[in-house]
């Protein structure tokens, strides 16, 4: 009898090791030495100590990379951090350094470490290669996640291709992307200018990774996802409740506006995209309207436009007033070639430029680093809340925030081109637009879901 208590007994003290033991961490750091990692770039100085890797800066160096010696694919790591708040730098995953690109520099996926105020921190970077390819802006509470001064502990889940990141616990961005499926793993240390101080410190600890069949990566929660894969609903999407606006092979769902079918001229999809061909560069009363109406609403879509092009995403579209030939009459995300197109300077304030509420509000102008060239693809996105509040978005900035039906609205408004159409913009629900005006332009991943 007491030998089946002791066995008891040592059972229970062993069962919490066993579970603990279920998702099978590998330790990529050995707490001594830098065993399994090499470093490219840079000659930042790396070095081991009190268990830590720590990493500092030179002065006249490029970024330096701190590498696995191992390539991983589908993988969950984790790491802890502490960065002086002068510094910058970030987590390389899925990254490569190959001969034939650029010498040898390092490329790919990054997790920022950004103490900075922007708190861009857990935002995911395409290092040597995209830029910014999810700016947290977008989720406010993730932006608040990184502590100043303070170990923070980082998450990143790659799986096929779907990437998510979290600090603290909190999650910060959710990216579908599918351009590299593989690569090793690194710290980095980022070069300084000639305003900041040589060897300012980063470290790291506790630097683990899952692979295989026993990672458990974490449910689906309300992240806003950026979905850079052409036509694809990831399954966060799908929890979030989006659906497709565009099926990226036909019109289904959608007629020309004031008809009940498609328009005859201009509209064809090629390679999963919408694509207007170019007219004469006018309003030509050749738009087309979703079959389905919405009220409160994110729309979330890409545009890519041609030198000199004008078009527009509109919404509450109202049918019944009569636009005399032209586009169809509702509130409008401009797109447009600011720089070449005469609309840009027409209008007031430039509320006729990219991204504005088109005639009435204009939007926050990007830097130059966030604006795309033409040809190249904008991703843009429109919500409505159901208290009225309307924000447009663009490259991963909000660059329009109004009140539908305000005061302020209101004069708006009657100031516009719009002033003769009763209750313009404030119809309970409508229609989405795409606008035709006779200029090439294309869309695609057009993608929304309602909001209650």
């Amino acid at each position: 009898m007491r030998k089946r208590i002791l066995i008891f007994l040592l059972s229970l003290l062993i069962t919490p090791g066993v579970f603990a033991q279920k998702e099978k961490w590998t330790n990529l750091f050995d707490g001594k030495t830098l065993n399994g990692w090499k470093q490219l770039g840079g000659k930042a100085k790396y070095e081991v100590s009190n268990g830590e890797i720590v990493g500092t800066t030179v002065a006249n160096t490029p970024n330096s990379f701190l590498c696995s010696e191992k390539e991983y694919d589908n993988f969950i790591f984790e790491v802890e951090l502490l960065v002086d708040n002068s510094m910058n730098s970030g987590i390389q995953f899925r990254s490569l350094s190959k001969p034939d690109y650029q010498n040898g520099r390092v490329h790919g996926y990054q997790m920022e470490v950004d103490p900075s105020d922007r708190a861009w921190s857990g935002g995911i970077y395409d290092e040597g290669r995209r830029d910014w390819l999810y700016i947290p802006n977008i989720n406010p509470e993730g932006k608040k996640a990184f502590k100043k001064g303070q170990w923070n502990k980082y998450r990143v889940e790659a799986i096929g291709n779907v990437i998510r990141t979290w600090i603290n616990g909190i999650p910060v961005a959710c990216l579908i992307d599918d351009v590299t499926a593989k690569g090793f793993i690194a710290l980095q240390v980022h070069s300084i200018g000639k305003d900041q101080k040589e060897g300012t410190p980063i470290r790291w600890k506790n630097i683990r990774i899952q692979t295989g069949a026993d990672m458990k990566p974490h449910p689906a929660d309300n992240t806003p996802v950026i979905n850079l894969t052409l036509n694809t609903l990831s399954d966060q999407e799908k929890a979030q409740g989006y659906e497709f606006l565009f099926n990226g092979k036909d019109f289904t769902g959608w007629r020309g506006v004031h008809q009940d079918k498609m328009p005859a001229k201009h509209w064809k999809v090629e390679n999963g995209e919408i694509n207007v061909s170019p007219s004469d560069g006018s309003e030509t009363g050749n738009d087309i309207v979703t079959d389905k109406k919405f009220s409160a609403f994110e729309l979330t879509f890409e545009f890519r436009l041609t030198e000199g092009a004008n078009s527009g995403v509109k919404y509450f579209v109202n049918e019944a007033f009569d636009s005399g030939g032209k586009s169809g009459i509702g509130l409008e995300y401009q797109v447009l070639d600011d720089e070449k197109h005469p609309d840009a300077k027409l209008g007031a304030a430039g509320n006729r430029t990219m991204a504005s509420l088109y005639d009435l509000i204009p939007s926050y102008k990007l830097d130059k680093r966030f604006q795309r060239k033409i040809g190249e693809w904008n991703q843009a996105r429109i919500i409505v809340y159901p208290n009225n509040i309307v924000q447009h978005w663009l490259n991963g900035f909000k660059v329009v925030e109004y009140e539908r039906g305000s005061n302020i609205f209101k004069a708006l408004v009657a100031r516009s081109k719009y002033k003769d159409f009763e209750n313009f913009g404030m119809i309970e629900q409508g229609p989405i637009l795409l606008q035709d005006h006779g200029n090439n332009v294309s869309f695609k991943n057009l993608k929304i879901r309602t909001i209650k």
